[in-house]
């Protein structure tokens, strides 16, 4: 074990004393995440706030007589450019407009039936003509939409409410109960709902990137460079020297994958409080048991390990690491695959098997930790499964390193 100890001491030197590696393997990352968030975030509430701010045009056709008073009594007309249109207008007007709400000069258009008042108020029955009102928007503009909902929420609805007052008189006969709500919920469980939506797909695929990038270089790097056969050459033991690598890259990945998952975790909140203001950010702490910490820190590990023993094996069967990027690119689609899954499956039951499907059950687990769910049978079978593969694929990098043909591409 002495010699593969130096292969990790010298792994790890090598990057630990080479600044630019560190700079670009755990530096950048954690900028280029948090910057990343931090803009879309800002992006996103700059957005958001300037569709708040605009002054919607709204064109009125036939409003009837009351409807003014609505418009101050909801405070409308302070949101909105609220222009009428004659009930005789052109054709041509009208297209006008509605080719105004198509480019973005015009936000609404709203017809209503031009006898509304006398039809409101000579329904007796069913069967008796209710009058329209028409509503012209553009679904794909932001400002339309925005105009649309604004105006039905504040305007039309309290409209109708004053409509039905008068034809009803009391309102109280249009409620046949009154509905209490008791909220009962697993408060642990709910802070980490949105967590356990992202976490599993982002710990999974950023693992697998951190250790992509690092294991393709110390192998099939060194393979190309010819540095490779030099340490093969030395009386220490192939499976030694295939220890020695894996530990060290594992170490490495982790790492580097640590900076990635530290980087989400501070970036998320801020992106979202950005998007949506500090309320919006409710809901997302999260406290973590003893068994969870220790879970997701083994289910870490033994991912780490995998990821590594996986790409290792590629890039020692490949010749350049150009070769071996090419073929560690389908595994990559794989794993995000295999982490998106678990983004579309949060509520529903699954078995414990699944819990043994490398990668895919180190999510689920990891989906369930968010959650406050998991149990101990899940994350035993999540380890297992993952080891498994671990050691078979340790065992086929053992077998390669030993071959001749392999190692020195003959």
């Amino acid at each position: 074990m002495k010699n593969a100890g130096i292969i990790i001491k010298k792994e790890l030197n090598r990057v630990f004393g080479d600044k630019k590696l560190i700079f670009s393997l755990f530096l950048l990352p954690a900028i280029m995440v948090i910057g990343i968030y931090t803009l879309i975030g800002q992006l996103a509430g700059n957005m958001s706030k300037d569709i708040e701010t605009h002054i919607p045009v709204v064109y009125l056709q036939n409003a009837p007589a009351d409807f003014p008073a609505i418009l101050d009594q909801t405070g409308y007309r302070d949101i909105a450019d609220i222009r009428e249109l004659e009930t005789d207008a052109s054709e041509a007007s009208i297209q006008e407009i509605k080719d105004g709400i198509l480019d973005g000069s015009v936000e609404l258009m709203v017809v209503f039936d031009p006898q509304f008042s006398e039809k409101v108020t000579a329904y007796q029955s069913q069967g008796d003509e209710i009058p329209d009102v028409t509503v012209y928007y553009n679904t794909t503009g932001n400002y339309s939409s925005a105009a649309r909902k604004s105006f039905d929420s504040m305007v039309m609805t309290a409209y109708q409410t004053l409509l039905l007052q008068n034809r009803l008189g009391n309102l109280e006969m249009l409620n046949v109960y009154q509905e209490e709500e008791v909220i009962i919920v697993d408060e642990d469980k709910a802070s980490g709902e949105y967590l356990s939506m992202m976490l599993p797909y982002l710990i999974t695929f950023l693992l697998f990137a951190s250790a992509m990038s690092l294991c393709v270089d110390a192998i099939a790097g060194e393979k190309e460079r010819g540095t490779m056969a030099s340490l093969l050459l030395t009386p220490m033991k192939r499976s030694q020297l295939v220890f020695g690598k894996l530990v060290s890259l594992s170490i490495l990945s982790s790492i580097s994958a640590l900076v990635y998952a530290v980087s989400i975790v501070l970036a998320m909140p801020m992106m979202v409080k950005s998007m949506g203001g500090a309320e919006a950010t409710v809901g997302m702490g999260l406290t973590l048991s003893v068994f969870q910490i220790l879970s997701m820190v083994l289910i870490l590990i033994t991912l780490v390990y995998l990821y590594v023993a996986l790409i290792s094996l590629v890039s020692v069967i490949a010749k350049t690491v150009k070769e071996a990027s090419t073929y560690v690119t389908p595994l990559y689609i794989v794993v995000l695959l295999a982490g998106m899954i678990t983004m579309f499956q949060g509520g529903t039951e699954k078995s414990d098997f699944l819990h043994a499907i490398p990668v895919y059950g180190s999510a689920l687990s990891i989906q369930n930790i968010m959650t406050n769910e998991l149990s101990a049978l899940q994350l035993g079978y999540s380890l297992c499964g993952n080891l498994v593969l671990a050691f078979l694929l340790t065992f086929a990098v053992t077998r390669a390193f030993n071959s001749e043909k392999v190692m020195f591409n003959a």
